[in-house]
């Protein structure tokens, strides 16, 4: 989605609520950064399974926005 639809549709508790266990920053002007505002991976790897074969899963520890 876009990044003023992202900070219309979410709030800084959800901002919260997403990134536990993710070191980040969660306040405002991050809003648009919110893993809901994405395609999820899963879904996006299911898409391409014949065309790929996914034999690691990374988990995301730190997100920095400069």
């Amino acid at each position: 989605m876009s990044r003023t639809e992202a900070k219309r549709r979410f709030t800084i508790d959800d901002q919260v609520r997403a990134t536990q266990g993710v070191e980040c920053r969660k306040d405002a002007t991050v809003i648009d950064e919110i893993p809901m505002a994405y395609k999820d991976i899963d879904a996006v790897m299911a898409a391409q399974r014949d065309l790929v074969e996914v034999v690691h899963t990374l988990k995301q520890v730190v997100c920095v926005k400069g």
